[in-house]
């Protein structure tokens, strides 16, 4: 009886382990080749899923590389590449891999002079022996490529993944952190590859990026609003609304501009990335909150005549920051693609305000509703500013 219980649960747990991905269970030293190629080195490569199997011939100053990874679509494509001018994209001597029209495996040869121009050409370096694969859901790309620099065990490589081919060209890859990420340097002598530092301090400042504008223009800028609106309605005999409203609106553009200045910086750091509209409402942002702070200099006093087109201003401006503000941290929840619990907490944090500032309108409704319901039915006593002496009547 043990037996035979043990015989089902060993049976089960194979039918398990074969319902997992290949991709996701193998790693570079379990990988086999049907050529029975045999490499020097291996490693895992830190994006993507990826995996690079290379020989280095010292004699002739070359590789023998198998670069193994999984497109991002059944009919996408992948590519490896060694950058001889920098680290990232532009500039990579690039090998891709895909479905030709047929259904069979292909490479071409990128020479990407340029994030705006990529297209299949003569590569700067040497490639020989090319050829690709596909089972289990991997592609899988061979070749000889000769290296940049004579005698140099270090070269920049680059790997990317995407999702389709149209008309023998690769589609537009994604730009998720993996996808911007998957680069590094590959010591040829020891095996060792790195996924870069570059790219690990590019995600802090991403980070430091989100944060900024979320609690500044999507946190702290309604909050100075509510305090505004309300407070001043509950408490109108004080200035202490007004101090609290302005600290909070400045404390939210410097924070805000903080914020802007990180983005200026990604921006210049990710030639070739652009998030049009995200970039597009944050200077539209940065320039009406700066135009906002100046007219606070020019503020008219409560008396004069120009004041109550300043107030209109004042608050359109303002609520045109409140919606831009709200609305682009969503789109930066959306770019950095963080855990989902981040963008919950957010929501949770705007419906909170929201609800907030409703129930406070209510209130203040009934308070003036109040006020002017005591103003009307106040009778007249005769007397005038309080002095209680009769005034005579208008001739």
């Amino acid at each position: 009886m043990a037996s035979r219980t043990f015989s089902t649960l060993l049976l089960s747990f194979s039918f398990f382990i074969s319902l997992i991905s290949p991709s996701q269970s193998l790693t570079c030293t379990s990988q086999k080749f049907t050529t029975n190629n045999l490499f020097d080195h291996c490693t895992d490569l830190p994006q993507l899923t990826s995996y690079l199997h290379w020989s280095y011939n010292s004699a002739k100053s070359s590789i023998s590389i198998a670069f193994i990874a999984a497109p991002a679509k059944p009919d996408g494509w992948i590519s490896w590449a060694i950058n001889p001018t920098g680290t990232g994209m532009a500039g990579a001597q690039a090998l891709v891999a895909f479905k030709d029209s047929d259904g069979l495996m292909t490479v071409k040869t990128f020479n990407i002079s340029s994030y705006s121009s990529i297209v299949p050409g003569k590569l700067s370096i040497d490639v020989k022996n090319m050829s690709a694969e596909f089972s289990d859901g991997l592609m899988k790309i061979f070749a000889t490529v000769g290296l940049p620099e004579k005698g140099k065990t270090t070269v920049n490589q680059v790997w990317q993944v995407g999702p389709a081919v149209a008309d023998g060209f690769p589609a537009k890859h994604e730009f998720q952190q993996a996808n911007l990420n998957s680069k590094g340097t590959l010591d040829l002598l020891s095996g060792q590859s790195n996924g870069g530092a570059a790219g690990d301090s590019r995600t802090k400042k991403r980070n430091i990026h989100g944060i900024l504008n979320a609690v500044s223009w999507g946190v702290l800028f309604p909050i100075g609003i509510l305090i505004a609106r309300y407070l001043r309605t509950f408490k109108p005999e004080g200035s202490t609304w007004f101090y609290l409203h302005v600290s909070c609106q400045l404390s939210s553009y410097v924070i805000g501009v903080a914020g802007w200045g990180t983005g200026l910086k990604l921006g210049s750091e990710s030639k070739g990335v652009q998030y049009t509209g995200h970039r597009n409402i944050g200077i539209a942002l940065f320039s009406i909150a700066t135009l906002q702070i100046f007219a606070l200099f020019l503020r008219p006093k409560q008396d004069h005549k120009y004041r109550f087109y300043w107030n209109i201003y004042h608050h359109g401006v303002g609520y045109a920051i409140l919606v831009l503000g709200i609305i682009n941290v969503f789109k930066g929840l959306n770019i950095l693609d963080p855990s989902k619990k981040w963008k919950t907490i957010y929501t949770v944090v705007i419906a909170a305000l929201g609800v907030i500032a409703f129930l406070l309108e209510a209130i203040a409704w009934v308070i003036v509703l109040k006020k002017k319901s005591n103003k009307s039915t106040k009778p007249y006593d005769g007397s005038n500013n309080g002095d209680g002496r009769q005034q005579p009547l208008a001739p």
